[in-house]
């Protein structure tokens, strides 16, 4: 099947950034694996560990910036999934305004809880 829209295109912009964000996302998941698994047995790490490390800004930033690049991620591909089965006209208005209401949301949800984790706030 021909695909009909796709910000996948290649050399586009989208797709250099789901390109991107794609890396991004893997490196990180495998060096947090390569940590949580194999140093210092940090799968006994408690909560309260996590909540310390959540003090530095550092940390913070970075799962932020995690949050940010994983819901990018999500919500582009679920929207160019949907264009390629067919989607069109106002009905792609409305599907990448509620996708993109979504998104902030649980960007805004994530940053909230860890700002209070963090007792930045």
């Amino acid at each position: 099947m021909a695909e009909r829209y796709s910000s996948f295109a290649p050399g586009g912009t989208a797709w250099f950034l789901q390109r991107v964000t794609a890396a991004f996302l893997i490196v990180v998941l495998a060096f947090h694996f390569f940590l949580l698994h194999f140093v210092n047995h940090a799968w006994e790490i408690d909560f309260a560990g996590t909540q310390t490390r959540m003090q530095d800004i550092g940390y913070f930033l970075t799962m932020v910036l995690f949050l940010i690049t994983a819901t990018f991620h999500g919500v582009n591909g679920v929207y160019n999934a949907l264009i390629n089965q067919g989607l069109t006209g106002t009905s792609k208005k409305v599907v990448l305004t509620i996708l993109v209401i979504a998104g902030g949301a649980l960007i805004g949800q994530g940053i909230w809880v860890a700002l209070v984790m963090g007792d930045f706030i």
